[in-house]
């Protein structure tokens, strides 16, 4: 499985010719590349994870692709066909096992509403918590794609949310709202935690890959 990391959340993961994609927002570069794809997992509703620009994109190319998220992205995107998942659900899409976890979005302040999101892990190899620092209950972490900035986080919560799941690997993720320097004062911290049980951190850019 390779995976290709876009701009802030958004991921495709590749197996056997069949795509993935995960959290195409307004922060990621519009998708070009969609042929061949099975799936789009959106986590929450918030629009720095989906937009209908980006589904329309997939779909365009990709008709027979399924949208999968929770009810708070069917609500959004009523649009589309949105199959709605829940923490504990489990989804085959082409190649890809789909595990959900978490339920709920992080509080970024009490004036904010809370929505719904949930965390995808995928073929038991990547782990994606969308905004959340949702724990995924019995599983041991391969590759963890860890928030390096937002709203809703403090890089200390990060810090003990990747010594907690002890990844053998990790990846930045949700960092557009970040500077270059802020970029790179988050990848130190999470290669030091990720360092702290054995594992390595991959600071990937936009438009690198990775073998899974």
């Amino acid at each position: 499985m390779r995976l290709t990391k876009f701009e802030h959340s958004g991921l495709e993961l590749e197996e056997r010719g069949a795509k993935l994609f995960i959290d195409p927002g307004a922060f990621t570069s519009p998708l070009t590349d969609t042929a061949g794809a099975v799936a789009v997992v959106i986590t929450h509703e918030h629009p720095d994870h989906w937009t209908p620009e980006q589904l329309n994109r997939v779909l365009e190319l990709s008709p027979e692709a399924k949208i999968y998220g929770p009810e708070g992205v069917a609500a959004a995107a009523s649009g589309f066909d949105v199959t709605v998942v829940h923490p504990g659900d489990t989804v085959e899409a082409g190649p890809f096992t789909l595990r959900f976890f978490g339920g709920k979005h992080a509080v970024i302040h009490s004036s904010i509403p809370v929505v719904d999101n949930v965390g995808v892990l995928v073929n038991d190899t990547l782990y994606y918590a969308g905004d959340s620092f949702a724990e995924p209950e019995g599983v041991e972490v391969d590759l963890l794609a860890a928030p390096a900035g937002a709203p809703w986080m403090k890089i200390a919560e990060v810090i003990d949310y990747v010594l907690a799941l002890k990844p053998k690997r990790s990846i930045p993720i949700h960092e557009m709202v970040l500077s270059r320097a802020g970029k790179d004062m988050s990848n130190a911290r999470l290669k030091w935690a990720t360092e702290q049980n054995g594992g390595t951190h991959y600071p990937l850019e936009p438009g690198d890959s990775l073998e899974l």
